[in-house]
This record gives C-alpha cells, sequence and structure tokens, in this order.
C-alpha cells in the first residue's frame, strides 16, 4: 500500500513548486473574487448616482492577475483543451513521440512568454505607466503574467520529466 502511494506522490524537489502553484491558484480566485465585488458594489452605487470611480481600472487588474494565475493550476490538472481524437489514432510510440514534442514546445513558448512579459513590465516601470482613472502602477501586473507563464513551464517541466504522474489531482 506504501508503494502506490509513493509512486503518486509529488517527488520533494517539487514540491516549492506545487506550493506556488496552490498559492498562484488562490490569488486567482481571489481576482475573481475582486472583479465580482467591485462590479456589484458599482452597480449598487449607481443606483445612488455615485458609481465606484476606477471600477474599471480595478476590473482590468483583477482579470489580468486571474488569468494569469490560473494559467499554473490549469496546467496542473491537465485541464487545457486537448485533441483526443487525433492522438489515439497514433500507436504507443508517436504519442510518446507527439507528448514529449508538444511539452518541449510548450515549455518553450511559455519561456519565451515568460521572458517578455518581464521585460514588457520593466518598460512600464520605467515609463511610469499607470491606469487610466486611479492612477495605479500597472507594471506589476506584467510582472505576475511573467511569473505565472514560468511556473507554467515549470509544471509542464514535471509533466515531462514524471510522465503520467499527478502533480496535483483536479
Amino acid at each position: 500500500m506504501a508503494e502506490a502511494h509513493t509512486q503518486t506522490a509529488v517527488p520533494r524537489l517539487w514540491l516549492p513548486v506545487k506550493a506556488l502553484v496552490l498559492a498562484s491558484s488562490a490569488l486567482a480566485g481571489v481576482g475573481v473574487l475582486a472583479m465580482t465585488a467591485v462590479t456589484c458594489l458599482d452597480i449598487a452605487m449607481r443606483q445612488f448616482g455615485r458609481p465606484l470611480t476606477g471600477a474599471y481600472d480595478m476590473v482590468r487588474i483583477a482579470g489580468g492577475v486571474t488569468l494569469a494565475c490560473a494559467l499554473p493550476l490549469t496546467t496542473a490538472v491537465k485541464g487545457h483543451v486537448a485533441i483526443e481524437y487525433f492522438f489515439h489514432k497514433l500507436g504507443h510510440s508517436g504519442r510518446i513521440v507527439v507528448d514529449t514534442l508538444m511539452r518541449l514546445l510548450q515549455i518553450g513558448a511559455f519561456a519565451i512568454a515568460a521572458w517578455q512579459c518581464a521585460r514588457y513590465g520593466r518598460k512600464l516601470l520605467l515609463s511610469g505607466e499607470v491606469t487610466p482613472t486611479l492612477q495605479w502602477p500597472t507594471f506589476w501586473v506584467a510582472w505576475v503574467l511573467a511569473t505565472a507563464c514560468a511556473l507554467t513551464s515549470l509544471v509542464t517541466l514535471f509533466h515531462l520529466v514524471h510522465p503520467g504522474r499527478e502533480m496535483i489531482r483536479s
């Protein structure tokens, strides 16, 4: 019985990545709650002729954070869209080759996205870019996205190195 548990457990090296994925998903949940609360508050306040100043800014930032922070968990639980019909038409070795190539491409794509988002965040920081109404700095949103993309690359690397293992159960 202990053998089966060991086989499905995440190796110790990957526990910090798993913790970051779970923290990221919690932040995504907070983002959804923030968008809902701001929208409801804005609607209620409009009934009294006093719309919530900066509601658009707040929802836009919360939406960006939510989308970014949901990426690692979606990848960890393999919640992405897949074309299983064509994949299952391949033989066993064909599936391994295609799966490996797709994971390598995914790691590369998310690593490049992380790098570019970090560069863009730095550009926003240096230019002093802020939201239109509240004048909040926006550079950090790009850095959150960069971090989420880097984390998604690590999750994909986990799946590549440990095929068939789940990092997080859905």
